[in-house]
């Protein structure tokens, strides 16, 4: 895969664990979007929904694996189901691809403990959930991307991790509020301290275009291509933590106690894009709450 490919700008599809609850597939515990890979009757759903974002424009889709990571799976108590369901999202994405050969599959490398957190657990075990992940996911995709991670330890883990797939990969980072990642740390430290290789470009993921424009001035910066992946919930960091207040919820869906955002429209977060666009963001993306009709508005930025 050519390293140069975010240089220019490119469009990412939206969030698919909302997009599933919206079209109808049923929560089950806090398997979010990994329930359209355990119950066959959604798989169809899930490559509709894929397709659906390429439609719209995308030409990237990222597999659908943020909760097929171990621990999430444990909490389900369908820890047995993760070679299955890793696998199962890479069979689908490549169905989508067969359907559309140009469009490029980003595997999805989620944080492996706590979501919107950093993961504090011992090198060992953070790097052999990264590692069992990816080795599943690499055969069905063209680049790694991680997808909301919270410290500079986890991506350096997580980079070494697929050294020896020889893979290019793209950095998702999370910031809840504020200019800081969870861990307390600045984004240019991302770049900084880690020595990069095979770095395609930087994204903030997961965060709302109010707190990316926050952040804009720094991302630009560091010299990478660089964007966004935008979400539509009113905060993502609920009390005392996301983890926490999901398996409380009644409804199983995270705007339950996130809370769903009815300002953003589809032009209204393309004003967003385009204010970034404008500014040297080439990578367009959505993630929670935002669907096709998000991500035709933002191809239109093309």
């Amino acid at each position: 895969m050519d390293l140069n490919f975010f240089k220019q700008t490119r469009i990412l599809d939206g969030g698919m664990g909302q997009e599933l609850l919206a079209r109808g597939m049923e929560p089950n515990g806090t398997l979010w979007s990994a329930n359209a890979l355990l119950q066959e009757k959604y798989h169809q759903l899930l490559l509709d929904t894929h397709v659906d974002f390429i439609k719209a424009g995308a030409e990237v889709i990222v597999t659908t694996t943020f909760t097929t990571r171990k621990m999430r799976l444990k909490d389900n108590n369908v820890e047995d189901k993760f070679e299955y369901l890793n696998i199962k999202a890479g069979e689908i994405a490549q169905k989508a691809k067969k359907l559309y050969p140009n469009v490029l599959i980003a595997g999805g490398l989620p944080p492996q403990y706590l979501t919107y957190e950093a993961d504090t657990r011992s090198e060992t075990e953070i790097k052999n959930d990264f590692y069992s992940q990816a080795k599943l996911l690499n055969p069905y995709i063209d680049f790694f991307y991680f997808d909301v991670l919270s410290s500079v330890r986890e991506f350096q883990i997580a980079i070494n991790c697929i050294k020896e797939f020889n893979k290019p990969y793209l950095i998702g980072a999370h910031i809840s509020e504020g200019t800081k990642l969870p861990s307390g740390e600045n984004i240019s430290e991302i770049i900084t301290k880690i020595k990069h290789e095979n770095l395609l470009g930087i994204m903030l993921s997961c965060i709302s275009p109010e707190n990316y424009e926050l952040n804009l001035n720094e991302i630009k910066n560091l010299g990478v291509p660089f964007g966004f992946k935008l979400n539509g919930f009113v905060k993502t960091n609920p009390k005392p933590n996301y983890t926490g207040a999901y398996k409380k919820s009644k409804t199983g869906n995270p705007n339950e106690f996130l809370g769903q955002r009815k300002d953003l429209t589809p032009e209204k977060m393309a004003e967003f894009a385009k204010k970034f666009k404008d500014a040297g963001a080439t990578i367009l993306g959505g993630c929670c709450e935002t669907r096709p009709s998000h991500i035709k508005a933002f191809s239109s930025l093309k």
